[in-house]
């Protein structure tokens, strides 16, 4: 069956949007490494790639597997400074369900559209989505325990600085 052009339109968007997080977590990587506070930096430049392998995802599932050239949005520039490190952390939360959000208004056209190969694509999104907000949630909730105290920065710094890029499933089986 042909991909609804709603359901088409819908995922192309969200190629620009997957990779437009990628580029709002780059700005916020600039600023953890001028804050000195590198860990953190390559947190967010983890998500980055996770969020260009998203990007990917939705590109393949319309190009190689539903035979629809994408059509690719202007990517904004994301915002230049940030007040905190919280601030900095609480954009990427909001973002992060700005993100969902639209997942699911995909999902809810896929439903209608009776598109099924979509909707076994977006499973996958939909709970890696609840991963994603927890993780950033998490580091949220430890910054607001903080509460400034600068010296207490430094072990969390250090633990978000072990986290792995993993490739997704999707991608991970070939022709990336």
């Amino acid at each position: 069956m042909a991909i609804p052009e709603n359901v088409s339109k819908l995922l192309s968007e969200q190629v620009t949007k997957e990779w437009y997080s990628a580029y709002l977590y780059m700005a916020m990587a600039g600023y953890f490494e001028i804050e000195n506070l590198p860990g953190m930096a390559h947190w967010m430049q983890i998500q980055a790639q996770e969020e260009l392998a998203h990007g990917l995802i939705f590109q393949r599932h319309l190009a190689a597997d539903r035979g629809v050239q994408p059509v690719l949005g202007t990517i904004e520039a994301p915002p230049k400074t940030f007040k905190s490190v919280l601030e900095a952390f609480e954009m990427a939360y909001a973002h992060e369900l700005t993100v969902t959000a639209s997942i699911h208004n995909i999902m809810d056209h896929a439903i209608k559209s009776n598109d099924h190969a979509t909707r076994m694509m977006l499973g996958w999104f939909i709970d890696e989505q609840v991963e994603e907000e927890k993780s950033v949630s998490e580091v949220v909730a430890m910054l607001k325990r903080i509460k400034g105290n600068e010296a207490l920065l430094l072990p969390l710094d250090a633990k978000l600085a072990t986290r792995m890029f993993t490739l997704p499933p999707q991608l991970a089986k070939g022709g990336a």
